[in-house]
């Protein structure tokens, strides 16, 4: 598929607005954009739960009379815009996910990469997926996303991190800011030089994140938050 043009906004195209923002299902863009035209891929796709996942739109405005407080010690409230759910069950899942990698490997240009989040559901399954799409020898990274929220199973280990895989177009001619990474404090600073320990340290392939409360002051509705 080469040609830039959106049938869903005909009089615009993908070569002359760069900064194009398209708001709609991945299976029904796709298609329209250009091949080699993307350098960084991001997908969360569905995690094969076997549970109803709902996901609700919310929007803050300024409020002088609310409790909740943000970012420079401005008071907001939030309201709901909209809110949907899906049927997170899927009796072939490679098969639903395997067309959108393939997409994305077309769209990727020589020095991109791809973002693929997962969790323990699915994703050693499609690793080998995307090692047949990709090219094992592309394969970059396997980061561990851990957090510490949420029911705690007595019956086995409790399930608390998200898996993401990260694979390049051309391994070695692929894009890696590493001097724009933001760092992050050592643990034991006293162990490196004060130069070091005022910098900081370039995080691991071992994120610890934890997730937003369902009434934290940072919930914006969306469900890995």
């Amino acid at each position: 598929m080469n040609s830039p043009r959106d049938p869903i906004l005909p009089d615009i195209t993908v070569a002359t607005c760069p900064d194009l923002v398209i708001r709609a299902e991945a299976a029904a863009i796709l298609d329209i954009l250009p091949d080699q035209s993307i350098d960084l891929i991001y997908i969360d796709p569905p995690f094969n739960t076997g549970s109803v996942q709902r996901l609700s739109s919310i929007k803050t405005e300024q409020d002088t009379t609310s409790t909740r407080t943000g970012f420079g010690g401005r008071t907001y409230k939030s309201t709901l815009v909209s809110s949907h759910s899906y049927n997170d069950s899927f009796y072939d899942y490679i098969g639903f996910l395997v067309p959108l990698l393939q997409r994305s490997h077309e769209l990727l240009t020589a020095t991109g990469t791809i973002y693929v989040h997962l969790d323990y559901r699915e994703v050693h399954y499609v690793k080998v997926e995307l090692d047949k799409i990709f090219g094992r020898s592309n394969f970059m990274n396997e980061i561990i996303w851990a957090y510490d929220y949420g029911g705690r199973s007595k019956q086995k280990w409790p399930a608390k991190h998200d898996t993401i895989l990260v694979y390049a177009k051309e391994l070695g001619k692929h894009i890696f800011n590493y001097d724009e990474i933001e760092r992050i404090p050592y643990m034991a600073p006293g162990l490196v030089t004060e130069e070091k320990a005022s910098r900081g340290k370039v995080p691991t392939d071992v994120w610890w994140q934890t997730i937003v409360h369902t009434a934290g002051k940072e919930r914006t509705g969306y469900p890995n938050q």
